[in-house]
């Protein structure tokens, strides 16, 4: 972790928890609602700095996790019930009708929503899209065998997700984790099969998530390892693989799948050298491996599938609540595999740690702001969902009022709330926790 990774992460949520928190401060105060504080961080027994302005106290907390404001009359994190006693004042939360309370509570996540699709558009409209399209990836794709038993196979050329037109390849390897089937191009057939779940498990456990499919290239020698089998055999770089024990090679992830028949066996290895074909004779080791790579071909190869789409003003508009949708989308499918008992997604969630070491060593403001966008969206989703001590947990029971014309009552309110806090404690200490274990034994 370097100063600037962390720089680029504090940077990123200040600017949401301030905006998130001015999505609630700015319709109480619209609304005649006192807000008592207002919060970048949380400030238990402390605060780094504050100072009041009007009826509002401004600060910044020690602990970064987050943000509030504390609006009078209002049961929140802050667990100050003294207030709740006395009778309801009109510039109070609770004398508030229902239907302005729950303007204020979702102004939050309304605010992350807009931000996400703001920042998205522009990018779309200054910087346009840059990605590998599938659809040029004339040999289709070479998959692990953790992507085969996912029901991927050599040479797929993939079309769809879920239904949905896939020619991006820098979002299919994370959709196809999440998805329900594929569609693929197999051998000239259009075929749609189920994700298999053991698949996606042994992927995230082997933490290839991002790299279980590349590109399908000749199998062209690029490096050869020192003191290795193909070294010692005149293995040379620039060498074309034709042949193993005269089965013909045209692919690159073929030489491996012939080598494992042949471990600590000496076989016959016809290469296309110079325009000339030379044999060799080269003994596999004990994992059938000869200790070469083809890195720079597989680089080369996807660098001529790259593509960069531009956007006018007006579809970058559109382009960006797409780009939002399909980020909140993802959020809701990763519970898919995070809650998943067979997949072990759980695993594999990061906290703060875990996220700032994504982040790039040095200041990259495209990338700064793609992150901060998505992790609005992020922010939206989780604060929308009915817990307790998050948004979605207060618009859950104003709606339970609007529907059935009775308030909660406050002393329900007040223990669901203690709940939903020491809940949401114990899952930042567990995930934190956890962050710190990876990072001791270094697992990140």
């Amino acid at each position: 972790m370097t100063l600037v990774q962390l720089f680029q992460f504090i940077l990123s949520i200040s600017i949401l928890v301030i905006l998130h928190e001015l999505g609630h401060f700015i319709p109480a105060k619209l609304f005649k609602t006192k807000v008592e504080k207002f919060y970048l961080f949380f400030d238990p027994w402390f605060s780094i700095v504050k100072k009041k302005i009007g009826e509002t106290e401004y600060g910044i907390g020690w602990l970064p996790f987050g943000g509030y404001v504390k609006i009078a009359g209002m049961v929140d994190e802050s667990m100050d019930t003294e207030q709740l006693k006395k009778p309801a004042e009109p510039w109070e939360f609770r004398s508030k009708p229902a239907w302005q309370r729950l303007i204020i509570m979702l102004g939050g996540v309304t605010v992350n929503f807009f931000l996400a699709w703001g920042i998205y558009a522009c990018l779309s409209f200054l910087k346009g899209e840059t990605y590998h399209d599938n659809r040029k990836f004339e040999n289709g794709i070479s998959v692990s065998a953790a992507a085969e038993k996912m029901g991927l196979k050599n040479g797929d050329k993939i079309l769809k997700i879920d239904g949905k037109e896939a020619p991006r390849f820098e979002t299919s390897a994370i959709n196809m984790l999440f998805a329900n089937e594929v569609t693929v191009d197999r051998n000239g057939q259009e075929v749609t099969f189920p994700v298999n779940e053991d698949g996606v498990a042994e992927i995230l456990k082997s933490n290839e998530a991002k790299a279980y499919f590349l590109i399908r290239t000749p199998a062209v020698v690029d490096t050869v390892i020192a003191n290795t089998p193909a070294q010692k055999a005149g293995l040379k770089q620039g060498d074309k693989i034709m042949a193993i024990n005269g089965t013909p090679i045209l692919y690159y992830d073929e030489v491996g799948q012939a080598l494992q028949a042949y471990k600590n066996k000496a076989v016959e290895l016809t290469v296309l050298r110079n325009n000339t074909n030379e044999n060799l004779s080269i003994t596999p080791d004990k994992d059938g491996k000869i200790g070469f790579s083809n890195f720079k071909t597989i680089q080369k190869a996807l660098d001529a599938t790259e593509i960069t789409h531009q956007y006018s003003f007006a579809e970058s508009i559109g382009r960006g609540f797409t780009r939002t949708i399909d980020v909140l989308v993802m959020q809701v499918k990763q519970f898919k595999i995070i809650f998943n008992t067979k997949t072990e997604g759980y695993k594999k969630v990061s906290g703060p740690i875990g996220i700032i070491k994504q982040m790039p060593e040095t200041v990259n403001w495209e990338f700064f702001w793609s992150f901060t966008a998505m992790f609005s969206v992020w922010l939206a989703f989780l604060n929308l969902l009915p817990i307790p001590g998050l948004d979605g947990g207060h618009v859950l029971f104003t709606l339970w009022e609007m529907i059935t014309g009775k308030p909660v009552p406050q002393k329900v309110l007040e223990n669901a709330q203690m709940v939903g806090v020491i809940f949401l404690m114990g899952l930042m200490v567990l995930i934190f926790g956890s962050d710190i274990l990876k990072w001791i034994t270094g697992k990140f």
